[in-house]
């Protein structure tokens, strides 16, 4: 679960404040936290990034190095 900054409650106190009905606020705060909660990028989703992109990028600099060992016979021939 992600934890969020995101006070539901207090938001749901400013809405029945400036005159929406309890029930109506309630709803409101529930379904923003819900987006909130899905919209946020953790600390976790970025190191799982960080390392699919490491993996990609030793990928990409062992095929370049394949491909450069290949090709630097014919070139000096």
């Amino acid at each position: 679960m992600t934890t969020t900054t995101f006070d539901s409650l207090d938001y749901f106190e400013q809405l029945k404040a400036a005159g929406v009905p309890e029930e109506q606020a309630k709803i409101q705060a529930t379904a923003l936290r819900g987006v909130i909660e899905h919209s946020l990028v953790t600390k976790r989703d970025l190191k799982e990034l960080e390392l699919r992109l490491i993996i990609r990028l030793g990928g990409i600099v062992v095929a370049c190095t394949a491909l450069l060992v290949a090709i630097l016979p014919i070139v000096l021939r």
